[in-house]
């Protein structure tokens, strides 16, 4: 954990990533015009006995956008936020019961530019003393973990496409069991990766 810590205080400087790059003749923001929305997700790393494991969300299949799919606990900076680690730990608060008194901020990654128009800073957080979430039935169906070993293992990050706009668009994909993540949580990951790891 503390090898975590030392990379993600200097990740902040590192330049921001996204889905522009696997998609270098698309712009950070494909499909948004305006000034980026900020936000922020919560990377929750819990030591296990097996090792660690980072904690992941199954979001609603009712929500306006992204219905279904797996998520980091998050969602955008408000105004009443003090930065993206307050921002953070509130939404995980909000969605999975998660006390901000049980996180240790560990630091942040650099911003991860999406499709739609989010400017997302990563938390990266040790969790302690958790006994179980309460995921917010409103916004999360279940609440997993997955083992930091197998997000970090390069041979799962899989590399896809599909077409859009008449283009071929890439993003990560990483299936672990029943669980499909890809696109933006997966992008964050590879990020993390290549922060801590590469």
């Amino acid at each position: 954990m503390r090898s975590l810590l030392r990379a993600a205080e200097h990740s902040s400087n590192r330049s921001e990533t996204g889905d522009h790059v696997l998609n270098p003749d698309l712009p950070p923001y494909a499909r948004w015009e305006g000034p980026p929305r900020e936000a922020a997700v919560l990377i929750g790393i819990v030591e296990r006995s097996e090792g660690p494991s980072v904690v992941l969300t199954q979001r609603t299949g009712h929500l306006k956008s992204h219905a279904g799919q797996v998520a980091f606990p998050g969602g955008k900076i408000d105004p009443t936020d003090n930065g993206p680690v307050e921002a953070a730990l509130r939404e995980a608060d909000e969605e999975i019961g998660l006390s901000p008194r049980q996180v240790e901020p560990l630091g942040n990654l650099a911003p991860y530019l999406t499709g739609s128009g989010y400017r997302v800073v990563p938390v990266v957080g040790a969790i302690h003393d958790v006994t179980a979430f309460r995921p917010n039935p409103d916004e999360v169906d279940d609440v997993f973990e997955v083992p930091l070993g197998f997000l970090m293992n390069p041979a799962n990050h899989q590399k896809l496409s599909r077409e859009w706009q008449g283009k071929r668009r890439y993003f990560y994909a990483m299936p672990f069991g029943e669980r499909y993540i890809w696109g933006v949580t997966a992008g964050i990951i590879r990020s993390f990766y290549e922060t801590v790891y590469r």
